[in-house]
């Protein structure tokens, strides 16, 4: 049964049990995913799920009963399941639901037929043959995945609420893995947008130039030096550290941002924005999870703190108007708090102009471990990192098995420029982006 006829038959249920403080969310996804091993395809998949989540508010207390099946059986069961859940329900705490009448953006949106498989096919197979075909040091592991995904979400309640959007992507990415007698490096590429506009060529170099020059990488000197992050490095950090932006994390106690509106956290080149609009976005939208309007809010601006990320609960207790911030991981997730492309706002600096402003330091190009060697509370961060040595305002040899550490807060005040060259890797309803940066002094720990 389509979404709009199950629909109306729960609102037919939820009036027949006297019900008039109610929600129906609705999320539907498909995806399409091909990848390669050598030059065929190693592995196909097509997948659809998605479902409905009913809430109600009753005497208090929010129920709440979610399916996968929209029938007109399971239309009146999931409005008793969820009318009945409140009877067991004892929450102290105010429960929301969200009224319409706000004002939703709007905005203009890319969109663009999705590629029949055949050519999603053809696309893997080009860009292993490519990738292979690029230098005789590309070996196995080396692998192009390409994929199409679509979105959508619609919410109705019974305060006026009745919207919907729905987001479609392709994108592929290219993972170039080379070996060099017993050396082996990888590097990688991702491209979002229209199947035409991926330009594989380019997708190849950039993704084998990067792991080759790798290669006969050396330990980085221990010290406390300049070190320039790469926009993914730096997109890393925010997405690692993106969590204690929430004021659900500040009120747990959970952030150490809490109480800091209005005062000044980092440098004054730092411009941190939450744009549910980004143009790179895979999921923009006008709404979030309430339903509530979306809008772009500079959550740093020029080193000052303007805001944390709200949905309806949050703003209720620190007695402010919700930023638009609601998520749910799915139709059956609970209502939580996050941004949707938070991302550094490009600065005017070339990264060439980036290295000569640094003179000598370190250049880093990857982290790894975030999830055990980051913590966004204390702020506090060891990481494994790789990247490049820098000599007299230049990127020269290649640099491997040091570790950078410090504490983000505190690296936040000591950024001395940002760059121009912006990038923004999206898979997901979140996205993070970043031009490179220069800090002015980390700790290293190499050799």
């Amino acid at each position: 049964m389509h979404y709009e006829d199950f629909k109306q038959l729960v609102i037919s249920a939820a009036q027949a049990e006297g019900l008039t403080d109610y929600e129906l969310y609705y999320n539907a996804s498909e995806s399409t995913n091909i990848s390669t091993f050598r030059k065929e395809i190693n592995e196909f998949s097509s997948s659809k799920e998605g479902g409905v989540c009913f809430r109600v508010l009753l005497n208090g207390q929010m129920g709440y009963a979610s399916t996968e099946d929209l029938s007109e059986e399971e239309a009146k069961a999931i409005v008793r399941r969820a009318k009945e859940s409140c009877a067991v329900l004892e929450s102290a705490e105010e429960q929301f639901l969200g009224e319409a009448g706000g004002a939703y953006q709007s905005f203009e949106k890319k969109e663009y037929p999705l590629p029949e498989t055949s050519a999603l096919i053809q696309a893997a197979l080009k860009g292993q043959e490519l990738a292979y075909g690029a230098d005789p040091r590309v070996t196995d592991g080396t692998s192009t995945m390409v994929m199409n995904i679509k979105d959508s979400v619609a919410i109705y309640n019974s305060r006026g609420l009745d919207l919907f959007r729905e987001n479609s992507a392709s994108l592929t990415y290219l993972r170039a893995v080379v070996k060099d007698g017993e050396e082996m490096n990888n590097s990688f590429e991702i491209k979002a947008g229209p199947i035409e506009t991926w330009n594989q060529e380019n997708l190849v170099k950039g993704a084998v130039e990067k792991a080759l020059a790798k290669l006969g990488a050396q330990v980085a000197p221990t010290g406390n030096v300049p070190v320039i992050f790469s926009p993914d490095a730096m997109a890393s950090f925010l997405g690692t550290f993106s969590s204690a932006f929430s004021a659900e994390a500040a009120q747990k106690g959970l952030s150490p941002l809490a109480g800091k509106e209005g005062e000044k956290i980092a440098a004054d080149c730092v411009t941190l924005v939450d744009d549910p609009f980004h143009p790179d976005a895979l999921m923009p939208t006008s709404f979030d999870a309430e339903g509530m309007p979306t809008r772009k809010k500079n959550v740093i601006e020029k080193g000052v703190f303007t805001t944390l990320l709200h949905n309806l609960k949050t703003a209720k207790v620190a007695g402010v108007s919700t930023t638009g911030n609601a998520s749910k991981r799915g139709y059956q997730g609970a209502v939580n708090v996050s941004p949707f492309s938070f991302v550094l706002a490009p600065g005017d600096l070339s990264e060439e102009e980036l290295l000569a402003k640094a003179g000598d330091g370190v250049y880093i190009n990857d982290v790894m471990g975030t999830h055990a060697g980051a913590s966004p509370i204390s702020g506090d961060f060891s990481l494994q990192s790789e990247g490049f040595m820098i000599e007299g305002g230049k990127k020269t040899y290649a640099v491997k098995a040091f570790t950078v550490a410090g504490n983000f807060y505190e690296m936040l005040k000591q950024i001395e420029a940002v760059g121009s060259n912006f990038r923004m890797d999206s898979f997901g309803s979140t996205s993070f982006g970043s031009p490179s940066v220069l800090v002015k002094g980390l700790s290293i720990a190499g050799k």
